[in-house]
């Protein structure tokens, strides 16, 4: 008897023609009663058609040198995975009713660690302003309870009531998918705006997919934006590594505002994930610009991301705890994010009009401390009269459901700018004019304003190299800056 399942023992054809996700759903089957791994045959080419049908992979995966043909020009439901990565175990409801900011223990102690969501339907956080407004979405925590009651990642918000709590018991084992190589002849939607997701989810915890490739041909002139083919959701512990993945073509639809506006499509994507890691995943042409920010997250908590070679990083809305990026090189998104807690930029190349942006549709607040160390700024040229190592706008007169605030302190030490590619009249700033040319910022009365935006109280700035040798100042506002504390040093 083989240790092992295979696609072929369920009939699978593997010659890139036959619709093999039958058999590969059958075969996961098998396996996943029996706790058997699976290898695919290395020279094989599944096809992926139409069908609704998802693989449920609750053993180790070895896809080896195999190709997967993925076809989303025609679907029964564009949302359906192809692949679910998930636990055999149950998740059950938590009996708790209340919650407050920074707790570090419930009075709950379940039998083994369990990944935590909690929602509370009545309050709304994240109401965003812009080409996409919306009225926000519920506010939500995840975390990972231990054995002790004991909560190993912060709690965000406070909740005097919760509407749903979830545990997921999280497994002691890791689960390992590897490798892959899978093509995705990319839909063609007249008038789509459904987001794909016919890819591989994610959601059991303490999960490594390692060496997979995805590669998407047959965009055309419209399309339906993706979700992501690797999609991480509700779980903790998660890493994509050694990973090869690809930027979609940017279609454009009308947005809230009634404006034409991009849509955001993605090869990779998590949502309310504790303890992301992406370590050497890597995409070819980070500074094309007809292709999207490869990935995004919403509510997630301790990110790291480790020699990737990537257009963009975004935490969407939000990211708490710690966010670290480290020996890395960002195309022509950089990094867009909101959250709490350390971000730390550290030896990392950027390729683009900014090193960081704290995105204005959602407030540009960072409620914490900032760190840019070690890094090297090519800027583009892009017909910008300036640019800004940190952007940011927020003019006070919008409720994004919690105060907006500016990194606390932020320190930027032995940064490289190659400003080569620009016209002398160019300027550089440190950070963007928050208030959005709006004068009234400067007034005593501005902080009497609904929702005042926070200045940063620290800035330390030194051995700054810029290879023209102009000078670098703070804001075109400095006058937003008076009260911070503020420190050149070699620059």
């Amino acid at each position: 008897m083989k240790s092992y399942v295979q696609y072929e023992d369920f009939g699978a054809v593997g010659d890139g023609v036959t619709d093999d996700m039958a058999a590969i759903r059958e075969a996961h089957q098998y396996a996943n009663a029996r706790r058997l791994p699976v290898r695919s045959r290395p020279n094989a080419e599944y096809y992926i058609g139409a069908k609704a049908i998802t693989a449920i992979i609750e053993t180790d995966t070895d896809w080896s040198t195999s190709r997967f043909v993925v076809d989303d020009r025609t679907v029964e439901n564009c949302k359906t995975p192809c692949f679910e990565v998930r636990s055999a175990l149950q998740p059950f409801s938590l009996p708790i009713q209340q919650l407050n900011r920074d707790q570090k223990k419930l009075d709950f102690y379940p039998e083994r660690e369990c990944y935590v969501k909690v929602t509370d339907a009545n309050r709304k956080k994240f109401i965003r302003f812009g080409l996409n407004q919306n009225k926000g979405t519920d506010q939500t925590d995840c975390f990972i309870l231990g054995k002790d009651g004991r909560i190993a990642s912060p709690i965000d918000w406070n909740y005097e009531q919760i509407t749903e709590a979830v545990a997921w018991p999280i497994d002691e084992t890791l689960l390992t998918v590897q490798g892959g190589i899978f093509t995705t002849i990319a839909n063609q939607a007249q008038f789509g705006i459904e987001y794909y997701g016919r890819g591989i989810l994610i959601s059991r915890s303490n999960t490594i997919i390692d060496g997979m490739t995805h590669y998407v041909v047959g965009e055309g002139k419209l399309g339906s934006p993706y979700r992501g083919f690797l999609n991480a959701l509700n779980c903790a512990n998660v890493t994509f590594q050694n990973c090869f993945l690809t930027g979609h073509k940017i279609y454009w639809k009308i947005g809230n505002a009634n404006l034409p506006v991009a849509m955001g499509s993605y090869d990779m994507h998590a949502n309310s994930v504790v303890n992301l890691a992406l370590r050497n995943c890597r995409m070819n042409h980070i500074t094309d610009k007809t292709r999207w920010g490869v990935i995004a997250t919403n509510f997630c908590k301790n990110i790291s991301v480790e020699h990737c070679k990537l257009s963009r990083l975004d935490a969407h809305m939000g990211v708490s705890g710690s966010f670290q990026v480290r020996n890395s090189e960002l195309g022509w998104q950089g990094i867009n994010a909101i959250g709490r807690g350390t971000l730390t930029l550290r030896q990392v190349t950027f390729y683009g009009g900014r090193i960081l942006a704290l995105r204005e549709d959602y407030g540009s607040t960072w409620e914490g401390n900032v760190t840019v160390a070690d890094c090297k700024w090519v800027i583009s040229d892009d017909g910008q009269e300036a640019s800004y190592l940190i952007r940011m706008q927020n003019n006070g007169m919008h409720e994004y459901g919690y105060p907006c605030t500016m990194p606390e302190t932020i320190e930027i030490t032995n940064v490289s700018i190659d400003d080569s590619a620009l016209p002398d009249r160019h300027e550089i700033f440190i950070f963007e004019d928050p208030s959005a040319n709006d004068d009234s910022m400067l007034l005593p009365e501005y902080h009497e304003r609904p929702y005042p935006y926070i200045i940063c109280k620290k800035v330390t700035c030194s051995h700054l190299t810029i290879s023209s040798r102009k000078g670098v100042r703070i804001s075109k506002n400095d006058t937003l800056f008076r009260h911070a504390h503020i420190e050149f040093s070699d620059c």
